[in-house]
């Protein structure tokens, strides 16, 4: 019998982290290990509070460090990563950080396992294939519709048949400069291309703001409008999604667990659930993916990290053949690019699949992750409850 001994966290940074919406400038990797066997995960989250929360001493019953429920556990089969799952929710209830921590531990457990069964992990989750995804690239708007149009161009001369412009300006002025960028997004991209749009949340729960920019969306075809409201307003999401048709609403990253993507497809009139593995681990994605299925709502990863991230995500949708476009981020930081040996890269058809390697089917590179380290000790009364473990 196996057991998890060992649960490392390296906090990685760039140099300079800008207030922009941009997950890669920093990052949390998670290695677990057991039994000479080895798997690696990424949590898309805050890394210091993510590492506090596997640390911090218990508050209470229901608020016990996520480690309490980790190590020493069996770590044998599925069945075993499920029964983690289940005690870490169980026994962190009130922690609030637990999932995004939870998150790249799961990831790294699944990791191990496909790597130890000589699977990769989207087979061990019962997908008879990795089926071929359209890749979107994933970018920020612009600061102008100039620039906007540009990186549309840009994008579809690199190969991209789909793009997804977000956050930046969009929804932060009034409705005819979001207009133009639309304009110009379409633009770049060409009428044949698959235009999608990130509203960022910039509008919580206000219908009727986002409501003025449905005409312009319609006029230029946008496949969705993704995250108008917080995860939350669901009553908001399902008002602009009667407004909307036949433009698509997109929703889900803000979804943690199975039960709130749940709720966000049963009550928020969403056409596409998009689920990021690191902030809710791949098992749960896995059930939110089978889950939307069932309720013809379309399955699609929300990635902004490394492609550690990237290969977790798919992992959940992998054998699902109508899930056919994925998140695939294009403006990254180096950080993010280099932490792996090598990337999931476009086919000659411009697709991309889950990896047939085993585990994840990446390896991490060493090298680099020394390169962006950030060396951190949490002490208590004098006694170090972490510090930034030895890469080797």
């Amino acid at each position: 019998m196996a057991t998890v001994e060992v649960v490392d966290f390296f906090y990685l940074r760039m140099p300079e982290v800008e207030a922009i919406a941009d997950n890669s400038q920093d990052s949390l990797l998670v290695r677990v290990s057991s039994g000479g066997d080895v798997g690696w995960g990424e949590c898309d989250a805050a890394p210091l509070v993510s590492i506090a929360a596997f640390v911090a001493p218990m508050s209470h019953g229901i608020c016990q460090p996520v480690g309490n429920s980790v190590l020493g556990q069996r770590l044998d089969d599925s069945a075993d990563i499920a029964r983690i799952n289940r005690e870490v929710r169980a026994n962190s209830l009130d922690l609030l950080q637990t999932s995004h921590t939870l998150a790249g531990i799961d990831m790294a457990l699944w990791d191990l396992l496909g790597r130890r069964r000589g699977e990769p992990v989207w087979r061990l989750l019962g997908h008879d294939s990795s089926t071929a995804k359209t890749p979107y690239a994933s970018q920020l708007f612009g600061d102008d519709p100039q620039e906007t149009l540009d990186k549309g161009r840009a994008q579809r001369a690199a190969g991209f048949r789909a793009v997804k412009f977000g956050w930046g300006p969009y929804g932060q002025g009034d409705a005819a400069t979001d207009a133009a960028h639309i304009a110009a997004a379409r633009e770049g991209l060409g009428q044949d291309g698959i235009l999608l749009v990130d509203a960022g949340t910039v509008w919580v729960d206000d219908v009727e703001a986002a409501a003025t920019r449905l005409e312009a969306l319609l006029t230029h075809k946008a496949t969705w409008l993704e995250e108008p409201f917080i995860s939350a307003a669901l009553g908001a999401y399902s008002q602009l999604a009667a407004r909307a048709a036949p433009l698509r609403l997109a929703g889900g990253e803000g979804a943690h667990n199975f039960h709130m993507a749940q709720q966000m497809i049963d009550h928020a009139g969403i056409g596409y659930v998009q689920i990021d593995a690191g902030r809710m681990g791949i098992s749960d994605a896995k059930q939110v993916a089978d889950y939307a299925a069932q309720r013809d709502v379309r399955f699609v990863n929300h990635t902004f990290n490394s492609h550690i991230a990237l290969s977790a995500s798919l992992q959940a949708f992998a054998g699902h053949a109508q899930d056919d476009i994925c998140e695939y981020p294009v403006e990254a930081k180096p950080l993010a690019r280099e932490i792996t040996q090598s990337l999931i890269e476009r086919d000659g058809d411009g697709l991309v699949r889950a990896p047939d390697a085993p585990g994840l089917g990446l390896e991490v590179d060493m090298a680099a992750l020394a390169r962006y380290l950030v060396q951190v000790e949490i002490t208590i009364d004098g006694k170090t409850v972490y510090a930034t473990p030895t890469l080797t």
